[in-house]
């Protein structure tokens, strides 16, 4: 093994000058940000029911024991509003329907391996989704669970950063805004200026997104 310095004046072997060489720069990317920037892009499932007139919020708690949506990494192979079903039913078991152009975006801010200056802004898009009925979820650990629209807002805001938890609390107030004009009393009529898919074949999409990592 050899090592040869690339310097303006040298020479390759063949004869021929190195090309212009550069000072190295005083920015550089770690290695566990480059694996960051995959992900940066994820989805949210927005889960709701109405009860009697009252809109109900169904919310899954992380791996620290807080409250969020479903959510995860966009998936190849589906749509970003097929993603955010896929999460709904693999976190909180849901079926029913799901928007397929996002309502709502917030940002995250996910923390590196070793200290914030390996921290990664995340762009989540937020699909509104109608649950119709509650499987057994897929992942352990969840504990999905619905609140009403102010109580889903102070568990989003607990123990996360203010401005954070407020960008939370916003996408439960686009939410509502959103329900109150598609729904009629307590019926479920659909505006039909938004496409809808029915995401009763989760199982499907699950089997295609785990094809498409195999492939």
């Amino acid at each position: 093994m050899h090592s040869a310095q690339m310097s303006a004046g040298a020479s390759r072997p063949d004869g021929r000058a190195w090309g212009r060489t550069y000072p190295p720069s005083d920015k550089f990317i770690r290695l566990s940000q480059l694996r960051g920037l995959r992900g940066s892009e994820q989805v949210a499932a927005v889960c709701y029911r109405v009860r009697s007139g009252a809109i109900e919020f169904l919310l899954v708690q992380t791996r620290g024991g807080r409250w969020i949506f479903p959510k995860g990494g966009a998936e190849p192979g589906l749509t970003r509003a097929q993603a955010a079903a896929l999460e709904a039913f693999e976190e909180a078991g849901v079926h029913g329907r799901i928007e397929e152009a996002s309502f709502a975006r917030y940002v995250r801010r996910k923390r590196g391996t070793s200290n914030d200056s390996d921290a990664v802004e995340l762009t989540v898009s937020a699909y509104l989704c109608e649950v119709l009925w509650l499987d057994a979820q897929q992942e352990e650990g969840r504990y999905p669970t619905w609140f009403s629209a102010q109580k889903a807002k102070r568990r989003l805001r607990n123990e996360r950063a203010s401005a954070y938890g407020a960008e939370l609390a916003r996408v439960i107030d686009s939410a509502v805004t959103r329900i109150q004009r598609v729904h009629r009393g307590t019926s479920t009529f659909i505006d039909s200026l938004q496409a809808v898919q029915f995401i009763d074949g989760s199982r499907t999409l699950a089997a295609k997104a785990r094809q498409q990592k195999l492939s």
